[in-house]
């Protein structure tokens, strides 16, 4: 990716999915039957073929319902947007949406995926990536919307029309990657209740916009470690795991 393409002004993308598609009928029937029987492991291209998984530009809330699964894999997908419902998957510890390029945020409610140990993401694709980055669209004149008049808030999930929902970009850890959240609060206590942003990021909830100032790259320098609460150098990744996942993938 070039310099331009990497800092330039990417509006939000909403209404995203084609719902009355093949492909969409077919993930949701995926849902229902991973959920009855209980799956660990989530891998829509594998059970709808490639060919409607790359129609795939979302999932769907249902998938709340897969409080089982370990494993969520969406390797080299189409995805621009992982619901809130993401949440509800308390048993997930795997996130793989690795080379899925159109991904370049994810919602806050991902964090509450407390056993999330694991996650292989591109992250120079995201909003306020510590290399690139890219810019963070404006909340303001570029709100993200949902399907559902309501919504709950990312912090007390009190139910508030989703005209009522103030959102913010906060970039925290998860698992194994720093990613940049959306966050949709109800109050301002609710505001001020959301984590402290990672070393390195804009240490505090924003609504984007080109003029926004973030940390030059340079200023990334030492790292937070959550595991024992000091500072570290950033390690490279060990990259043995991601290639016998390439592998795995590509034998399917």
């Amino acid at each position: 990716m070039n310099s331009e393409y990497e800092h330039r002004h990417i509006p939000i993308e909403n209404d995203v999915q084609d719902t009355s598609a093949e492909a969409w009928k077919k993930i949701c029937e995926y849902v229902e039957i991973a959920a009855r029987e209980k799956h660990s492991e989530f891998n829509p291209a594998e059970y709808i073929g490639s060919e409607l998984y790359f129609q795939l530009h979302t999932l769907p809330a249902s998938i709340a319902k897969l409080t089982h699964v370990k494993k969520l894999m969406l390797y080299g997908s189409s995805m621009k947007r992982i619901p809130v419902e993401i949440g509800k998957m308390t048993a997930l510890e795997e996130f793989t949406p690795y080379t899925s390029y159109d991904l370049h945020w994810f919602p806050y409610e991902i964090t509450e995926c407390k056993n999330l140990k694991d996650s292989v993401v591109s992250t120079r694709a995201l909003y306020g990536n510590f290399k690139h980055r890219r810019t963070f669209p404006s909340l303001l004149d570029n709100p993200v919307t949902y399907d559902s008049e309501t919504i709950s808030c990312s912090v007390c999930k009190k139910v508030i029309a989703q005209a009522e929902t103030d959102q913010w970009w906060i970039s925290l850890r998860v698992a194994t990657d720093v990613l940049p959240l959306l966050a949709n609060v109800c109050s301002h206590e609710c505001k001020k209740a959301l984590p402290k942003p990672t070393k390195g990021y804009l240490q505090y909830p924003h609504k984007g916009g080109k003029e926004l100032g973030q940390p030059p790259k340079e200023d990334f320098g030492r790292v937070f470690s959550y595991k024992n609460n000091t500072t570290e150098e950033p390690q490279p990744k060990d990259n043995a795991s991601l290639w016998k996942l390439i592998r795995k993938f590509w034998k399917k």
